[in-house]
């Protein structure tokens, strides 16, 4: 009888390698190198995304290390993201039933966080099509940060409208004033705690609003048409 067949020494299932991604695996020695200790988190996804945290004070020159040693040159965009979870629940919950229970914790995604607010950007390199995500934590205490405006010039509006959206303060931009809101408007609509009287006064209409197709009987649950 082989060795390989008896019950007590049956092979061992193969175990499949994780994928390797050389390219985005390079890009992140690089910036490890370049950053040391200012790298707090990263996530890599093989062959998707490279999202890389840094230090608040040194989010400037993530991004200018992203542009002149890694060939970042195409800015893609850059916002913000509350991780508070909403005290209002959902716009998707059913009005007629109880809300469920949610957790209430902050839980940061990819990289990591310590805080409730994090900016986020992201660049591409056009020759090699590889695009880098660059997180900062936005301290709870003092919601400010470095604008990109000198290194991406692109970044202008985009923090105008996260200034404008999260109240978080980009110190350097060189115009900080509103893009859709009115000047005395007061607080900032994509804050989780920021009400949206709208879905409070009227609920999702995938919720609420359900009509029935033509043709058919709004009474009936089978979708028959109406005599």
């Amino acid at each position: 009888m082989s060795p390989l067949s008896s019950a007590g020494d049956a092979a061992a299932p193969e175990v499949e390698e994780a994928p390797r991604d050389e390219a985005r695996e390079e890009m992140l020695e690089h910036l490890q190198r370049e950053l040391g200790d200012a790298i707090v988190g990263t996530h890599l996804r093989p062959h998707d995304q490279l999202t890389v945290r840094v230090r608040n004070d040194a989010w400037v020159a993530a991004g200018e290390l992203a542009r002149d040693h890694l060939g970042c040159h195409f800015f893609d965009f850059l916002s913000a993201i509350d991780w508070k979870p909403s005290p209002w629940g959902r716009g998707e919950d059913d009005p007629t039933e109880p809300p469920p229970e949610r957790p209430t914790e902050i839980v940061q995604g990819y990289a990591g966080g310590e805080t409730r607010f994090q900016v986020f950007a992201r660049v591409l390199n056009t020759r090699t099509n590889l695009g880098l995500v660059l997180k900062a934590d936005v301290p709870d205490d003092r919601l400010e940060i470095a604008s990109w405006v000198p290194v991406y010039a692109g970044a202008d509006w985009h923090e105008r409208e996260t200034w404008e959206m999260y109240g978080i303060t980009f110190v350097g931009h060189p115009n900080l004033v509103h893009i859709y809101l009115p000047g005395d408007f007061e607080g900032h609509p994509l804050r989780k705690d920021f009400p949206l009287l709208a879905r409070m006064v009227k609920p999702w209409p995938g919720i609420a609003d359900v009509e029935p197709m033509p043709g058919s009987d709004a009474g009936s649950d089978d979708g028959e048409t109406a005599s």
